[in-house]
């Protein structure tokens, strides 16, 4: 559909690509990843016609549509709703809309046949182009986006950046282009809207390219990661974690080439320092002199995975209670968000504060840090610390400091080494940490708020969406640190995999009531599934005119329906058995697969590296599968013994 041939683009004197490329196939679904910096949101302008490349070409068909989803579209201003904003998508079919309707007006006064021609033309075009269901299709995007049907008449101009990009997304995703290329779509997303998209995109017709630094979107959405690196272009099967998987391993040789080459550039420096005043080895050390720089330098691999140690200090450890919530209620003019609720926050809690936006999350925990008015009560513990991150605190940086000095008016005893070892693990390096804060990025801000934030020995952290405008490198640390974290904390998050890796309890608010999960999101996940299976099950089975139910005959505990058999249990259990084997087999395999992911021989074959991902789907399928069956026979056999 487009090939990329040979590109190179070069933006202040520095290639952002060189002799890249890159072949786009319809149907693809690709997440663009890289670091920051590395041009993924440039490669896209430059698929779209907004930058000239400086060498190479692009070729792409003439008839080819695009859409093109950006921050830039935030300035775009109007008066008019929501809907009508959303319905500019449809600009051909409302124009013949409007013709249509002026021809019916002019019909009740002339009945030639032009005029009925004219209506038949106009009708049968606008029938082609879907226009009668074009409103339906609008309320049910911008509904799916997390717009209520009373706030799709009301002005796109009322509403925050956040909502306004939702517009815009919707808008693109109505006008259908063959290539639709979405540069961050999930940063002003909640998460039931985010996987709302996710399902909408699994089944778009056309090519999707998405930049994105929300792993679990990527894992569940693409087809293929396209990686921006080191000025070229790389294309990997599957989606993010087999990406992953993948670079390790390529990764790996990379560095054992690249540490060859250096090894070998060290020996033949020594022999040519040895011998280069010698008059009879003088040719001979001019010669590989001239090999030397004659050699192609192979790079070293560049490392966005890194472990980092972080050791935060707290001041004091706390109380065993942290925090007791006693029938707190607050509401604001157009929302009730939590009334007489109850909660309690224990020394060792990682809790994840999640769900859609708009129903308060960022509320209570400025009730919790004291900085938003409220009825009831909220008891702070014995020898609790706070630190409170939100994203104001961006705004509160001393744009005129440099990073260091900004870090040493919050050091307290700290030295300046130690502050500069923490700026290095937040990718603050070297001279790096004199950087003014004016001149940094939304991302580099974060950090350094971020930094601040850890910086303050508090034994309770409260940070609110921490993850916004950091790239995978600095979740990845962060989550680190937070792992590493010896004290308690509440996050407000949307980002799926941030929330798994650090969180051992859920809260969400349902109904003005706070409600906990006492486990990891993965747990609470699976248990919301059961809750909505039974849900729908139970709602199935009611009648629509419920009959009295006749009394059941009181069955004792002990005693096993008549009908079963001590042959069945038998063979359930013989069942159980097997597939609790299966499971081991299907787990081991796909460890299996994984190693080979990274073995040379695979990476050095396409074709290997094909049927190996072929391999390892269906394995995770086949266990998926397996471990379903698994549970409903573990569930028959605990009813029948």
């Amino acid at each position: 559909m487009i090939a990329l041939n040979n590109i190179s683009f070069d933006f202040g004197g520095r290639y952002l690509y060189k002799d890249a490329n890159w072949h786009i196939k319809p149907g693809e679904r690709i997440g663009l990843v890289g670091m920051n910096g590395t041009g993924k949101s440039t490669l896209l302008r430059v698929i779209n016609g907004e930058y000239q490349l400086s060498d190479g070409n692009i070729s792409k068909p003439r008839d080819l549509t695009i859409g093109f989803l950006n921050q830039d579209q935030l300035s775009f201003e109007t008066d008019d709703s929501i809907i009508n904003v959303a319905m500019m998508a449809f600009a051909r079919a409302l124009e013949l809309e409007k013709q249509i309707e002026e021809v019916l007006k002019l019909l009740e006064t002339d009945h030639s046949d032009e005029v009925i021609n004219r209506l038949s033309d106009l009708q049968q075009e606008f029938d082609a182009l879907d226009g009668y269901n074009i409103h339906h299709k609008c309320e049910k995007v911008l509904e799916g986006l997390g717009f209520t049907t009373a706030q799709l008449t009301q002005p796109y101009k009322k509403f925050s950046g956040g909502w306004r990009m939702r517009v815009m997304l919707a808008k693109l995703l109505l006008q259908n282009p063959n290539l639709l290329m979405l540069d961050e779509p999930t940063n002003h997303l909640d998460l039931p809207t985010i996987q709302w998209l996710e399902e909408y995109l699994q089944s778009y017709d056309g090519t999707v390219i998405v930049v994105s630094h929300d792993r679990e979107f990527l894992d569940r959405m693409v087809t293929k990661i396209v990686e921006v690196s080191m000025q070229k272009i790389t294309e990997y099967p599957g989606n993010y974690s087999n990406y992953l998987i993948t670079k390790a391993g390529r990764s790996e040789l990379q560095q054992r080439a690249y540490d060859n080459q250096q090894q070998f550039i060290r020996d033949q420096e020594r022999l040519i320092n040895r011998f280069k005043a010698k008059a009879s080895k003088a040719s001979m050390a001019q010669s590989r002199m001239k090999m030397l720089d004659r050699i192609e330098k192979i790079e070293a691999p560049e490392e966005d995975n890194r472990e980092i140690n972080i050791q935060f200090r707290m001041a004091q450890q706390s109380g065993k209670v942290v925090a007791e919530l006693q029938d707190i209620s607050k509401a604001f003019p157009d929302v009730n968000i939590v009334k007489k609720s109850n909660g309690e926050i224990v020394r060792g809690d990682k809790i994840a504060l999640i769900g859609a936006n708009g129903k308060g999350k960022s509320t209570l925990l400025r009730m919790i840090a004291g900085t938003e008015n409220f009825e009831g009560k909220i008891n702070i513990g014995y020898n609790v610390n706070p630190a409170f991150y939100a994203q104001h605190q961006l705004e509160s940086l001393n744009i005129n400091n440099e990073i260091l000095d900004e870090m040493m008016h919050h050091a307290g005893e700290r030295t300046e080494n130690e502050v500069r070892t923490l700026l290095g693990c937040f990718l603050f390096a070297g001279d790096e940490v004199f950087k003014r804060i004016k001149v940094l990025s939304g991302g580099e801000k974060a950090r350094v708020a971020l930094a601040k934030t850890l910086m303050q020995e508090a034994n309770f952290l409260l940070l609110d969406e921490p993850t916004n405008h950091l790239d995978m490198r600095s979740i990845n640390i962060l989550v680190q640190a937070l792992q590493q974290y010896e004290g308690t904390f509440i996050v407000v998050s949307h980002d799926r995999y941030f929330v798994s890796q650090i969180a051992n309890k859920i809260w969400w608010i349902e109904n003005e009531t706070l409600k906990e999960y006492p486990g990891t999101y993965e747990e609470y996940e699976y248990w919301r599934a059961k809750q909505e299976e039974e849900a729908l099950k139970q709602a199935k089975n009611q009648p629509k005119t419920a009959p009295i139910a006749a009394p059941k005959p009181e069955v004792k505990a002990e005693e096993k329906p008549k009908s079963v058999s001590n042959n069945q249990i038998q063979k359930l259990q013989k069942e159980f058995d097997e597939i609790e084997k299966q499971i081991n087999r299907l787990k081991k395999e796909i460890a299996a697969n994984e190693l080979d992911f990274g073995s040379p021989e695979v990476l050095g074959d396409k074709n290997a590296l094909d049927n190996l991902r072929v391999v390892y789907e269906r394995n995770k399928q086949l266990l998926e599968q397996t471990e379903k069956r698994y549970e409903v026979v573990f569930e028959e056999l605990a009813r029948l013994q």
